[in-house]
Parts: structure tokens; sequence; C-alpha cells
């Protein structure tokens, strides 16, 4: 039976096969996005209530409108709504959305295997693999870190390999513990290739095995063990790395991957305790106690090894993440701690992308050069162009900039190298890119999902409150600050890491009023209708 398809614009939407394409290529869609336009195309020219689309799209679920709002508007953004004067979705106030657009109907039939084999994310333009858990096959559920560090490793040094996509960290360790066929995860993550192995350690003896297999089919394509003493434990990476690049590209030279590279450490106690450090943060544990006491562990590492750049740039990013918060006393003395282990850190870094790129983003926030930030930052992502986190640091560093839209731009990007990532920072970075550019419902949306992930970070209950002042909602407003107040004793923060003076104003007037200090002006009830500033050009 043939299979119903949308034409509109450069756009088709194949409903059968849950993919929307621009131009034949795959549009990177979240499936509920995808059920949102889905719903709305069906029934394009009408009017689809809200209600009728959750009740659709979150069938026996109960959620909140702000989702609906938030997919509205990653829809928009990845049609081009409003660009060149095209509408595609409009908003009928007070009742839903309609599709407008002109749709062309048509017919098709595809094969069978395709449908099959069509990934939830469309494969990126070059070679792409997801590094998996490896097993820890030690026995002992202490050494489990040690197994994360491996495949951390494993990663980075496939990371800088410049035409290979390498899927970050986080995303691949949302499998970890679980029986998934390979295949699904290509499908999820949108790789081709998927790397899986063991790690067992003995004495002072370390085994790695590993296979790589093709996503698409389920063939093994390599399989290969490395052994060697703990002394040797950098170079056994190197060698893994190296075998799976040459499978996945043949004619690779072989000082692609051969590159002399400086070691983060050769004390394996500094690298253990920068392991257990960073593993909580980066998986979403911001809290102030945690940060507290990954720089106690940090501390050691550094006593142990004065010159390892990580755990350096770690610790500065520590006390950025306590002052940003209004975490910790005598912040003009942590202030300059933070830098003084980010100049440590940049002394050692080399090309090292994640020690840049720590380094740029404490340099940036505490006042410093911001364009010679930004520039460090991109030094890192040029050379490693699958660093994730590095793509959300940069987001931040053009936040702090005054360009909102092309900070999201980078946010996104981390993203789609780390589709399965902790979303607290991103969302909270999206919903200030959004204040920043008043658009406020949107950025209300954003921010309110970011705490669903971390209920208990400052920054953005501040720009919340902020947010619902510029909309007018000042009970909502001022009940956030409540919430607020029981977080931090700094309600309204200095915000100079904030450069474009517009902007800083747009923040502090809003929190200002939200907290009580002084009244909304109508000049500032005025300033939410200005057009933004331009800012899509860098």
């Amino acid at each position: 039976m043939p299979q119903p398809k949308f034409a509109f614009g450069p756009f088709q939407l194949l409903p059968v096969q849950r993919l929307l394409l621009k131009r034949g290529k795959p549009v990177a869609l979240g499936s509920r996005a995808l059920d949102v336009l889905i719903a709305l195309v069906e029934c394009a020219g009408a009017t689809v209530s809200k209600e009728q689309l959750i009740a659709r799209v979150w069938p026996d679920t109960v959620v909140e409108e702000t989702n609906l709002r938030v997919h509205i508007a990653t829809l928009r953004k990845a049609l081009g709504d409003g660009r060149g004067g095209r509408r595609f979705i409009s908003n009928i106030a007070g009742r839903g959305y309609c599709f407008v657009a002109e749709i062309d109907h048509q017919h098709g039939q595809p094969a069978p295997s395709e449908r099959a084999t069509e990934p939830s994310l469309a494969l990126p333009d070059k070679a792409s693999i997801a590094v998996m858990p490896f097993h820890n096959m030690s026995g002992d559920p202490e050494q489990e870190y040690f197994a994360d560090g491996m495949v951390e490793e494993i990663i980075t040094a496939l990371s800088r390999i410049s035409w290979l996509f390498v899927i970050a960290r986080n995303s691949t360790f949302t499998y970890k513990g679980r029986s998934v066929d390979v295949r699904q995860v290509g499908r999820e993550l949108g790789v081709r290739y998927v790397l899986e192995g063991s790690v067992r350690k003995a004495d002072q003896r370390v085994r790695i095995a590993g296979q790589l297999i093709d996503a698409f089919t389920g063939a093994h394509l390599w399989a290969d063990r490395f052994d060697g003493s703990l002394e040797d434990i950098f170079e056994l990476q190197d060698k893994v790395a190296v075998s799976v690049a040459g499978v996945i590209e043949p004619t690779l030279l072989d000082a692609e991957t051969r590159r002399s590279t400086e070691r983060p450490t050769s004390d394996l106690t500094a690298y253990d305790l920068y392991l257990r450090a960073v593993g909580p943060i980066d998986a979403g544990g911001i809290g102030r106690e945690q940060i507290l006491h990954s720089l106690d562990l940090l501390g050691e590492a550094i006593d142990r090894d004065p010159r390892y750049g990580l755990a350096l740039g770690a610790a500065a990013l520590c006390y950025q993440a306590l002052h940003i918060a209004g975490w910790i006393s005598e912040p003009d003395a942590k202030r300059l701690e933070a830098l003084s282990l980010a100049h440590r850190a940049l002394t050692v870094a080399g090309d090292n992308a994640r020690v840049l790129g720590q380094v740029a983003r404490v340099l940036g926030y505490f006042g410093e050069d911001l364009p010679g930030a930004i520039a460090l930052m991109d030094r890192a992502l040029t050379r490693n162009p699958s660093f994730a986190r590095g793509w959300q640091w940069s987001g931040w560093l053009r936040l702090w900039a005054g360009q909102p839209d092309v900070g999201i731009g980078h946010l996104e990007t981390s993203m789609r190298l780390n589709p399965l990532q902790w979303r607290g920072d991103f969302y909270l970075g999206i919903g200030v890119g959004h204040f920043l550019a008043r658009r406020f419902e949107d950025a209300s949306a954003c921010l309110l999902l970011s705490l669903q992930e971390n209920p208990t970070w400052v920054p953005t209950y501040r720009f919340l409150a902020s947010c619902y002042a510029h909309l007018g909602r000042f009970d909502e407003a001022r009940e956030t600050v409540t919430r607020l107040r029981t977080l931090t004793n700094e309600v309204v923060p200095s915000a100079t890491h904030w450069r474009n003076p517009e902007h800083r104003e747009l923040y502090l007037s809003g929190l200002r009023s939200a907290a009580g200090e002084t009244t909304f002006s109508t000049h500032l009830r005025r300033s939410h209708s200005r057009p933004p500033p331009d800012d899509r050009g860098g």
C-alpha cells in the first residue's frame, strides 16, 4: 500500500518512516518533536489545540505545556520558520498551533530494508563511531572507574582524527550495565560503527580487548587484545585507537593517529584522583558539596603532579562554578586562585583540547581578554572537532560575548555530538540565549526544563526570575526568588562576565524587580518588544 509523503518548501515529511528530509538529506529531530510535526502537518490549515497535541504526543502521561513549547521552538528552528518571510507553524493565541505552509501530498513505497535500517539520527557526512563502556573484568567493583577512564582516553585518542566523528562519553555511558543491540545504538546515536571492549586489571598488568562492529549490519569488522604493564597504559590506548582507525579508513596515514601528544600525567594515582573528581560533575553533579569534594580530590592530584594540566584546569572550573553560584567566601581571593590555576594549566596544555577549553572558559568568565578566550576555545575545537564539552563551553563564551544565536548554535552542536548527555546545562544555555534575544516565552520553557534536570543550580533560578519579570508574571518571579534565597545569599550578582551592557542590564533589571529591589520602569516593560540585535553573523 502506498505510504503518504508531505512536501512543503525544501522539506519532505515521511510519517511512516518517521523521517524529515531537507533537499533529500535527513534532518535530525527528536522523536517528540517529530510527533508534533506529524500531528500539525496531517491537520494542515486547521488549528490543533495544545491539549490535542499533548494528548497525541504524550498519551497517558502528565506533562507541562512548557514541554510542548520547547518542541515547537525546536521545530521552528529546524524548519527555518520566519527566515525570508517563510512561515510554517503559526501560534493561534489562546488556542493552539496551525501548520500554515502549502503542502503537496505525495505517495511512495520505500523498500522494507530501507525502513529497517533508517537511523533515528542522520549520519554525519564522515565516518562516525561510538565507544561503548568497557566491561570491568577485574572482579573488583572499585575498579569500575579505571575501566571508565580507559574508555575516555580511547575516545580522546580517536577524536584527534580530523575525519572521524566521535560520540562523546556521556552519551555512550547511558548504556552502561545494559545489554543492548549495537544496531539500536547506531540508530539512537546516529553512528556507523560501534566499539565494544573490556579491561582486565591484575597487579601491575592490564589487558584491553576490543571489537569493532558495523552498526547497520551487525558484522564484526575487527577484534584484538592488547597486554601490557600499567607503566605502558597510554601506549596501549593509542594501539587500540590506531587499529580501529585503520579498519574504518584503510588509507589513513599512520601519522594521523601516531602524532606525538603530551601525556596528561605519568602518576597513575593522580590520574585516578582526577577521574574520581570529574566523573560526578560530568554526569550533572554540580551541587555545592559535590564541587567542594571534587576540589579536594583535584588538590591531591595536583600535589602529586603540579604540572597535571587536566587537574589544574578542572580545579579552576570548580572555583568558577562556586563563584557564579555565590557559594564561595572571599570571592576576590578565589577568583585570583582560579586564574592562577588556569594560567598554570595553559603553560602545560600543549595541544590538549580539553585543557585549552577549560582555560578558555575560566579566563572568559573572570573578565580577562574575552576575544582571546574565544580564540583559545576555537584552537581547542580545531584540534578536536568532536569535542562535545568544548562546543558547550564555546556556546557559553559566545553568550557572554553578546552573541546569543551563535551561542545557541554551538550548544546544539554539542548536543549532536553527545545526544544522550545530561541536559541541565544545555537547556540553561539555550534558555539564556533566548532570554538575551528577548524571546522570553521560549526562554522560560527551556529554563524550567533545566531545573527539572538540576533543581539546585543558582543561575537557572536567577534567569527564570528575571524572565518572569519581563513577561509581567510577577507572582511567579517572586516565588522563584523565594526558592533562590534558599540556595544562595547572592540573589543579584555583579554579572560582570556578561560583556554586552544591554544584555547585562536586561538580566539584572528583571532580577532586581523580581527580588523587590526596584520598581519595573515603563521603559523596561517595553524593552522586551524591541527586535533583538542581529548577531547571527558571528
